[in-house]
């Protein structure tokens, strides 16, 4: 019984995975474009946002954030305001 339930779970979490990171990249982008119009930028729609592995440090990231109307690179620091840069 309890082999069939791990199992079950096990079966679950593999099927998951795909989708969790579509998931995770679509909650990158939408907090990204929720922060930059917080600081006062247009993002009319988010479009993607990939991060920047070779910018990027501990405790620092750099993301490209693609909107329907423009393309920013999002610097972010815990706790404080992005530096937002407009690329397009």
């Amino acid at each position: 019984m309890f082999k069939l339930i791990g199992f079950a779970f096990g079966f679950l979490f593999v099927i998951g995975l795909p989708n969790s990171t579509a998931l995770a990249q679509e909650t990158a982008q939408s907090m990204l474009a929720v922060q930059i119009r917080s600081q006062g930028y247009t993002c009319d729609k988010a479009l993607g946002a990939v991060r920047d592995a070779k910018r990027s440090k501990p405790d620092y990231e750099v993301w490209v954030l693609r909107c329907s109307n423009a393309t920013y690179r999002v610097g972010r620091w815990p706790d404080m305001a992005a530096k937002v840069e407009v690329i397009r």
